[in-house]
């Protein structure tokens, strides 16, 4: 029984290393670099034109040429944005917000490497853009202004979190236009518009807010991830299409109160934050001109009539930026990180960022890190740490699964006898075995128990180190420099002696991509499965035997964090399985295991002869 049980155990484990492997990483990869192929070859770009069949601004139109980013910014008059986060320009010709960086986070590691862009202005290599205004209602011929009107600013100076910028245009038909825009600093963009009426007749428009991707973005690809359009739209919730998704589906609209939509990347994201209690006709959209793939959410509210003499206005919000937990909200019993979702009483805005379905696991699992990382400033020392505290919540049951086990060696030898005494008869050796276990009080599967519970666990942190912006670039110690992703050293190379990548051959790369923590791993795991005695079976034997290997190799492509986890919990476990034992009369047999291996390999050589 304990040897079926701790073959089961073994094969399930690699089972679902091997099958995370293929599911997280490698179909992810390949589907990585399809997409990067396929956004290299759309470099045809468009501007956005009023569509024929919709009240709301439509898709783009090819454009002939592309310009440099510097170019197509210097192409048109523009107001400075300059907060703590955000650098980049707001286009007077237009009125769009389309030049955005992210000044607090980096393309690389090394913190000289370009600052992350967000927006980028029509023209460039890969359009992506937020637009606001008005629309005339069916048969009107008002002029409004649109994607090609010059707007001027009243005042002059930057777009800073305490200098808000007002905009002004006169259609030269009795209606003026003025728009104030505003900055925090963080990410968040306040946007107010105001129509004054001096004609002589009523004017009836529709409040719209946009925001335009041109080009299909390479996406991580990964399964747990969602990447593309995403909207908590009032009693239709949540709302999650991914690019080929809504390919497919060409368009997707809502009529909804209190929603929120926009466009997610992994770690950023852009979302039109429209009054919660506008009612809007929102939209998801992906359009196809010429050879340019585009996508769109926007919405439009409810028409306003604006009379003679009178005044319209409508009031907007864009975020724009990271996916930092703290800003953009966490919602968990006893804990809230408010951010803008309580700030501004957004519905669920929270979900901008991807907890997944076990957010019960993954938001508690990142609240622990993020907590002990301010106690210590650094995740690494935060994911020891918080490794210790699981340890010590499920100590009374791994305890008992320990005991059980120690129990299960304690009987081993009448076990030996009972199966030299029933060689051939299964049945009653079972049944005799069961006796053993009833009069001893051990429960044969007890020792699933420890690896049950840390399935959940190794689940949320790979999780939070995929998902989470806090994780990036975060760095432990020594070479580990971001804890999201895989150890940088390879022991092909010698850690770097030898001068080449051995992760860049043909065909074997990714299987020589191996550091030093997941070979540290791999030691521990060896040295936890030493702490046993040596299987009797040999199919059993040679499982355990080559699993810490094939966990080396599995692991070594996952996010350091999690490695230097699962090696620092084997070390755990290995101290708690010992004590253990000691404590119930049990021999720890571990070097005496680790000694008889070596002493076996060196048994096996052919004696000298004379």
């Amino acid at each position: 029984m304990s040897e079926n049980r701790n073959t089961i155990i073994a094969i399930v484990l690699s089972g679902l290393v091997l099958i995370a492997w293929q599911y997280f990483y490698n179909i992810p990869q390949m589907e990585k670099d399809r997409a990067a192929q396929q956004a290299q070859s759309q470099m045809d770009q468009s501007k956005t034109e009023p569509a024929k069949n919709s009240p709301v601004p439509g898709h783009a139109a090819a454009e002939t040429t592309t310009l440099s980013r510097d170019a197509a910014i210097a192409a048109t008059p523009r107001i400075k944005i300059d907060t703590p986060r955000l650098s980049g320009s707001l286009s007077l010709k237009g009125a769009r917000i389309d030049d955005l960086l992210l000044t607090k986070f980096r393309e690389t590691v090394d913190p000289a490497s370009p600052a992350i862009e967000l927006f980028s202005p029509s023209g460039t290599t890969n359009p992506y853009y937020a637009e606001f205004g008005w629309v005339p209602a069916a048969g009107s011929t008002v002029k409004l202004p649109d994607q090609n009107t010059v707007w001027q600013q009243e005042g002059s100076g930057a777009l800073t979190q305490s200098t808000p910028v007002t905009l002004k245009y006169d259609n030269g038909e009795g209606l003026t236009f003025r728009r104030t825009v505003a900055v925090d600093d963080h990410y968040l963009f306040t946007i107010k518009d105001d129509v004054t009426n001096a004609g002589n007749a009523p004017v009836t428009l529709y409040p719209f807010g946009l925001i335009s991707r041109h080009g299909t973005p390479p996406v991580s690809g990964y399964y747990i991830l969602h990447e593309g359009l995403i909207g908590f739209l009032g009693d239709q919730k949540l709302q999650e299409y991914t690019y080929k998704k809504i390919d497919e589906v060409k368009s997707v609209t809502f009529n909804v109160t209190n929603g929120w939509l926009g466009i997610t990347d992994k770690y950023w994201a852009s979302a039109l934050l429209p009054d919660t209690s506008a009612r809007l006709q929102a939209r998801f959209s992906s359009n196809e001109v010429g050879k340019v793939r585009t996508y769109q959410t926007d919405y439009l509210e409810d028409a306003q009539t604006i009379p003679a003499g009178g005044t319209g206005s409508a009031n907007t919000r864009l975020f724009a930026g990271a996916k930092e937990a703290s800003v953009v909200g966490i919602n968990f019993p006893f804990v809230q990180l408010g951010g803008y979702n309580k700030q501004l009483n957004l519905n669920h805005f929270d979900l901008l960022i991807d907890w997944g379905w076990f957010y019960f696991i993954t938001k508690p699992m990142f609240l622990a890190l993020d907590f002990f990382f301010h106690v210590f400033g650094n995740f690494g020392v935060a994911i020891l740490v918080v490794t210790v505290l699981v340890k010590l919540v499920f100590f009374p049951l791994a305890n008992k699964s320990y005991a059980s086990m120690a129990k299960m060696k304690a009987v081993q030898p009448q076990i030996n006898a009972l199966k030299e005494r029933f060689p051939d008869d299964k049945m009653k050796l079972q049944q005799e075995m069961m006796e053993i276990y009833k009069k001893e009080k051990i429960n044969p599967i007890s020792g699933c128990l420890p690896v049950v519970l840390q399935i959940p666990v190794f689940f949320s942190l790979y999780k939070v180190l995929f998902v989470t912006i806090e994780m990036r670039h975060a760095p432990f110690f020594a070479w580990i420099k971001d804890l999201s992703a895989p150890d940088p050293t390879h022991v092909f190379n010698l850690f770097g002696l030898l001068p080449y990548d051995p992760s860049a051959v043909p065909l074997l790369g990714p299987y020589l991509a191996i550091g030093a923590w997941p070979i540290i791993m791999g030691i521990t795991m060896w040295f936890q499965m030493k702490l046993n005695p040596t299987p009797p079976d040999p199919t059993q034997k040679i499982i355990f035997d080559w699993m810490p290997v094939i966990f080396t190799f599995m692991l070594a492509a996952f996010p350091a964090g999690l490695v230097i986890y699962w090696a620092w919990n084997n070390t755990l476990s290995v101290i708690q399985q010992s004590f253990i034992m000691r404590r119930n009369g049990v021999k720890v047999e571990l070097f005496d295991n680790v000694k008889s291996t070596f002493r076996r390999k060196s048994s096996d050589k052919p004696a000298k002869t004379t």
